[in-house]
């Protein structure tokens, strides 16, 4: 382990990741029509994706960093004002990781690939295919309810780590501000109006995003949530604790078990793990402020939060 973290570690351990993560293959099989897969599945390409470089975690920095992607990315879904935005979401993201791979133009290529792909894929679906994706991974995160200080002290999540909808902004593109009902006759003719008040201080969007490979993408969502420097921190909250999803989860056998394992070593062939060797020294990154509080999280964490992750040896 070495305790200085230089730039030029930074950049390596970025450049590592994005390259395995925006691998052919490895894009390839995602982009294949397919079932969603379980919690765990996730967590095990999330692990070799994180450890895809020099860089180590210990499983509690492992689970708080897992706990911090999940529920970060539940929160950007589920305030997409419109379906479609969880496109936008995503080009926000693409754009960050295109920012920190600008200077190396290979693994750049391999992004707008990506982003060319995402375009071909989903820029034609209709706005009811967007909703279907949007329930869908919502009811993926619907009892992941980890409190997450940076929420909390922004008041978009309360105390039991549920979300809060706002009420008050911009209306999702194409829609009108609430506050008029308009009645018609059988002929489609506009006959009567009404007016009421609303609670909320809504406002029109000013413009739609783009959707093109560069642009601005209007929605902030996506965007990075630690602009502002602060400590950051996740707690178990009890909802999660006393979680039934879980449980279940672990004891009900998963019929398509097989058929995972396999789709998993599929994806698992196209993410090396390095490991640190020879004169090479490793990063262990702590998300913890002492090794003794990470220690303490491992062992305090509730045994249905832990993710028991599969080994797959996976070879080309």
């Amino acid at each position: 382990r070495v305790d200085e973290w230089t730039d030029v570690d930074r950049k390596r351990v970025m450049n590592d990741i994005i390259a395995t993560m925006f691998n052919k293959k490895f894009m390839e099989e995602l982009f294949k029509p397919q079932e969603l897969y379980s919690k765990k599945a996730l967590r095990t390409v999330y692990d070799r994706l994180a450890h895809a470089s020099i860089m180590r975690l210990n499983q509690a920095s492992m689970d708080k960093l897992y706990d911090l992607m999940t529920m970060a990315f539940k929160y950007q879904v589920l305030l997409c004002p419109r379906p479609k935005d969880i496109l936008l979401v995503t080009f926000n993201h693409l754009d960050a990781i295109k920012d920190f791979v600008h200077d190396s133009p290979a693994i750049l290529n391999q992004v707008d690939e990506t982003f060319r792909q995402l375009i071909e894929t989903y820029g034609c679906l209709s706005a009811g295919e967007f909703q279907l994706i949007r329930q869908t991974l919502l009811i993926f995160f619907q009892d992941m309810h980890i409190r997450v200080s940076i929420f909390l002290k922004d008041k978009v999540q309360n105390s039991n780590g549920r979300f809060v909808l706002p009420i008050s902004g911009p209306v999702p593109w194409g829609t009108e501000v609430p506050g008029l009902i308009r009645m018609f006759d059988r002929n489609g003719d506009e006959v009567k109006r009404t007016e009421f008040t609303t609670d909320g201080n809504y406002v029109p969007p000013q413009r739609e995003g783009s959707f093109d490979l560069y642009g601005d993408r209007v929605l902030k969502l996506g965007t990075n949530m630690y602009s502002v420097s602060r400590p950051v921190e996740t707690h178990m909250s009890g909802s999660s604790k006393n979680s039934a999803s879980h449980a279940k989860e672990n004891i009900v056998p998963n019929p398509l078990a097989k058929e995972e394992l396999n789709f998993l070593a599929r994806l698992l062939g196209g993410l090396d793990t390095k490991t640190a060797g020879g004169s090479e020294t490793g990063f262990r990154l702590n998300l913890f402020r002492t090794d003794e509080e990470e220690e303490h999280a491992a062992l305090t964490r509730p045994e249905e939060l832990s993710y028991k992750v599969i080994d797959i040896e996976a070879t080309q």
